[in-house]
């Protein structure tokens, strides 16, 4: 696997040198935890001061863009205290790169040339396709997930025998229907278990499924628009194979206000979760205080792209010396 992987870093570094993308390199320890109720940042002392290992480059890079804005990727390790299993590892490969002025749409079409590049022929313009979430979700299970209540979330998986994990049914009760404020998170789990129960395995399993339009509560550092239908929408994508989620994809927020705000909600939630707890990254917030162009970003999980360029059933196999292992792949 070490020369399929420099293969594949060889052809990721000429794809972007012939489109004029500037190669950056930013530190991977980090002032401040992830904010995301969904994510736990590695911690680590230096002389008495705790510090992170960034779970990715998003917040330097985008710095750097609010300074130069320009086109740039990054490719580097990144870090997240995720239990090893067949797609996960503590210590990870990422590549990320920002766009600016690209719209979504055109970072699809940009992604899906990277990976026709680097798969030496296997894939072509006809193993990919677009889905949104909504379409996803009606076509699986009849709900449409920017309208459903939780209710009808736990109605549609009995009724297609859906197990519903343990825990799950807290919170499901008129209340959180007549719209309380912990509604949101709360579907959004049911989304989530829906999407990897029933949604997810409806995909075609050898070819690359483009989602995108995630429910609104959904949207991390996306921005927030409108679908066609007149729904609110993050306005992000995720590629996926199969099953397998291989990158996520924003249409980058600037609004440093809004983005404060959404902050101090996740940082919320991660409390009321009992997971540990950071002050929002102030360098980031100045930055967008300061500028950050109209673009969109992505980070693709080079480990897990390289397991579907060559085959691989587990992360493991694709690794020089995984967590857990014990010798070379």
């Amino acid at each position: 696997m070490w020369r399929a992987r420099a293969r594949l870093l060889q052809r990721i570094r000429a794809f972007f040198a012939a489109a004029g993308v500037l190669e950056v390199d930013t530190p991977q320890l980090a002032a401040h935890a992830v904010t995301d109720p969904h994510i736990d940042s590695l911690p680590v002392q230096y002389r008495g001061r705790r510090l992170f290992l960034n779970t990715s480059p998003e917040y330097p890079m985008k710095r750097l863009l609010a300074a130069c804005p320009q086109p740039i990727y990054q490719i580097c390790h990144a870090f997240r205290e995720d239990a090893p299993g067949p797609y996960h590892q503590p210590e990870f490969s990422l590549l990320e790169w920002y766009r600016p002025g690209f719209t979504l749409e055109a970072l699809m079409d940009e992604l899906a040339a990277l990976i026709i590049a680097v798969s030496d022929g296997r894939f072509d313009e006809q193993d990919f396709q677009r889905l949104s979430y909504r379409q996803a979700f009606e076509q699986t299970l009849g709900l449409n997930p920017h309208a459903c209540t939780v209710r009808q979330c736990r109605q549609r998986a009995e009724a297609l025998a859906i197990a519903i994990p343990q825990g799950m049914d807290m919170g499901v009760n008129e209340e959180l229907d007549a719209g309380m404020e912990a509604e949101d998170s709360i579907r959004d789990d049911w989304l989530d278990w829906l999407l990897v129960a029933a949604v997810l395995p409806a995909l075609p399993g050898d070819r690359f499924t483009l989602l995108y339009d995630y429910p609104a509560s959904q949207a991390a550092l996306a921005r927030v628009d409108r679908n066609a239908q007149g729904e609110a929408v993050a306005k992000r994508f995720e590629l996926l194979f199969g099953e397998l989620e291989l990158a996520n994809a924003f249409d980058e927020l600037t609004d440093a206000a809004e983005q404060r705000d959404r902050f101090a909600r996740e940082l919320a939630l991660r409390e009321a979760q009992g997971r540990v707890q950071s002050a929002c990254d102030e360098n980031l917030l100045a930055a967008l205080e300061h500028g950050l162009p109209a673009c969109s970003g992505i980070a693709l999980g080079l480990d897990r792209l390289l397991m579907v360029l060559e085959g691989a059933a587990s992360i493991d196999q694709v690794m020089t010396f995984p967590v857990g292992g014990e010798g070379e792949n």
